[in-house]
């Protein structure tokens, strides 16, 4: 059994770094551990039968994306002890507190964010029902005055305008139905987040009484 530790810097911390390297790992049938350090950078001790595989990992880990930047792997071989059976992730228990406050705060600019969009959306189906009901109507009164002038030679026109009408009515319908499935949406994403708000609050009691936090 060989092992790699690694100490990873950079970008590493509260960015969603170690899950990364916990599927990364669990991918490649590894086994060991990764530990936030308090000097910011990463722990991370794998184990494999084959080194080939162990130097694969290291490279992977070097991730870069939009929130994670790791800027350098400082990555050292030994003589692996056998000791872990699977690759997990180890959070001191000062972490589960902030952690429990972040998910706290995202689910709480989540519901904002989404009853926003839920006004925006409102607002803009109620500019474009308002459109085409006055569209409607400028129409129909057009109508009106040019099958007044002259009955037989606006029959046609009048009959293809009637159809038009009706297509104008079906998409106002079209509208108010998009409009209400949206509402009924938004409405089970407000209680699934406000259930979820709920969940880490009571969560983070528990733990508070037990005196893990």
């Amino acid at each position: 059994m060989i092992r790699l530790t690694a100490y990873v810097s950079g970008r590493v911390q509260r960015v969603g770094y170690r899950a990364k390297v916990v599927s990364l790992a669990n991918e490649m049938g590894l086994v060991g551990v990764i530990q936030n350090r308090p000097n910011d950078n990463v722990l991370v001790i794998a184990e494999s039968k084959k080194e080939d595989e162990l130097k694969r990992f290291a490279s992977a880990i070097a991730i870069k994306n939009a929130l994670i930047r790791a800027d350098n792997v400082d990555a050292q071989y030994s003589q692996g002890s056998g000791q872990y059976s699977t690759f997990r992730k180890i959070t001191g228990p000062e972490e589960v507190g902030e952690r429990l406050d972040d998910g706290v705060e995202i689910l709480k600019d989540m519901l904002i964010d989404i009853r926003s969009l839920t006004v925006s959306v409102n607002k803009l189906t109620t500019l474009t029902e308002d459109g085409f009901e006055k569209l409607t109507t400028l129409t129909e009164n057009g109508f009106e005055k040019l099958t007044t002038l002259t009955e037989n030679g606006f029959e046609s026109l009048g009959s293809k305008m009637d159809q038009t009408l009706d297509k104008q009515d079906e998409t106002i319908e079209e509208i108010r139905g998009l409009r209400l499935d949206m509402k009924s949406y938004m409405d089970k994403r407000f209680k699934r987040i406000e259930i979820d708000l709920a969940e880490l609050k009571e969560m983070k009691t528990a733990l508070k009484e037990k005196g893990l936090i």
